[in-house]
């Protein structure tokens, strides 16, 4: 028997006897015995910054960006540390921001949102906001990228605060390599013009945009000449173990401290497998991401590299909110309608992609390689049908068929979903 992480618990796969079955997570991480010294020891000796009360001193205002809520970050750790430095530093609290990185997902609000930055006390003391990315006069041009023409318009509430903060998790990103640091800023922060041109299929179909990679990679270039377009920015940057218990933080110069906790991750997020599996099952690592199905796509792609060709992708979420956005749907719709390779010669001219069908092509990537079978027990019958992947009611069943359909007794699980990545190395 193998767990999966599954909405807020976990769901059972039962093995066949004498399957053998290689469960691929990370190896242990050492958690932080307390939290609240580790988050003032990185505010107080920061990375290539001066210490937060430093920077604050003489500063009129103050932004902190946040994840939305389809990331665990532990919010509730150190907002409220930060918000008192900020405070304690000069900056009133009437002045001090914490804004919520939507990019194009929709607001957090209400029960959500106090989930989300996890201290009443934040809320109660500071404005905390959305980011409303097709809102025009929210944003400020901050001119072109000089490599590849991105129209860079950022939210001004960070973009005219003396002092800008972002934080977030650090941990595989499908397209930008990691996430955290610059990307919370970028697209987190940024008008839908800059999104839909940096996730146009021309940088979707870039071999670089990838899991774990940052040589070369278009969409990191471009978030980081976007931080240099902005004056620069600090990042609080997190590191969870698989129980989401925080194993390390850091705090300064957004670039080099995002650099320092992603050398740190990799050694646990990046795992090296000898051979490739006919039956891979996988997951969306569990609540907040296995939300919709428009998050599902990150733990399809994540597996992709020990997939043999022609094997089965067998992958367990939620979806709990269903398939996503109205325009993701759309953009589902069209798959399945024109097929992959119809949806693919739709997009590749486009200069600007439509909002959320870049990931509709990267799926593309999993369905090139092999079969999909997704088990979520919220979809309807209509959802399940414009998520152009094989719907299962039952993992053990998908993955007995699978197992006897290829005459291979051996198959692959990752309990976690995209917060591992394994890489074939023979």
């Amino acid at each position: 028997m193998v767990s999966l992480n599954y909405g807020r618990g976990q769901v059972e796969l039962p093995l066949p006897s004498g399957v053998d079955a290689t469960v691929i997570r990370k190896p242990p991480m050492r958690t932080i015995d307390d939290p609240g010294a580790a988050i003032a020891r990185a505010l107080d000796e920061p990375v290539n910054s001066p210490p937060l009360c430093t920077i604050a001193r003489g500063a009129s205002s103050a932004c902190i960006a946040i994840c939305d809520v389809t990331r665990p970050v532990p919010n509730g750790l150190f907002l409220r540390p930060m918000i008192e430095r900020l405070s304690d530093s000069g900056i009133t609290m009437d002045r001090i921001t914490v804004l919520v990185a939507t990019g194009l997902h929709r607001p957090n609000e209400g029960a959500e949102l106090e989930e989300l930055v996890g201290d009443r006390w934040v809320l109660d003391h500071v404005a905390v906001e959305n980011h409303f990315a097709r809102n025009d006069a929210d944003h400020i041009d901050l001119g072109l990228t000089s490599t590849r023409g991105t129209e860079v318009r950022i939210d001004r509430r960070f973009v005219e605060a003396d002092v800008r903060i972002a934080t977030g998790l650090v941990e595989p990103h499908f397209m930008a390599g990691y996430s955290g640091g610059r990307k919370v800023i970028a697209p987190g922060l940024a008008h839908a013009r800059t999104i839909t041109t940096f996730h146009s299929s021309r940088f979707m179909a870039d071999p670089a945009t990838a899991n774990c990679n940052f040589d070369s990679n278009p969409l990191h270039e471009e978030q980081l000449q976007i931080v240099r377009l902005l004056g620069g920015a600090l990042a609080l940057n997190t590191v969870i173990d698989e129980d989401r218990n925080l194993a390390m933080v850091n705090f300064g110069e957004i670039v080099s401290s995002h650099q320092q906790a992603v050398d740190f991750v990799r050694g646990y997020c990046e795992i090296g497998v000898p051979r490739r599996f006919s039956t891979v099952v996988t997951s969306a690592a569990g609540y907040p991401l296995d939300k919709t199905y428009y998050q599902t796509v990150k733990g399809l792609v994540g597996a992709i590299n020990i997939l043999e060709p022609g094997g089965d992708l067998i992958i367990a979420s939620e979806c709990s909110e269903g398939l996503g956005s109205v325009e993701f749907i759309e953009s589902q719709r069209r798959l399945v309608e024109m097929g992959p390779q119809g949806f693919l010669e739709s997009i590749l001219e486009k200069s600007h992609a439509d909002i959320d069908e870049w990931q509709t092509q990267m799926q593309l990537g999993p369905m090139s390689r092999g079969t999909l079978h997704l088990y979520s027990d919220k979809l309807s019958p209509d959802q399940r049908a414009l998520t152009g992947v094989d719907c299962v009611e039952s993992l053990a069943e998908v993955v007995a068929a699978s197992l006897r359909r290829h005459g291979d007794h051996s198959l692959a699980v990752i309990p976690e979903g995209p917060y591992v990545i394994p890489f074939y190395r023979p």
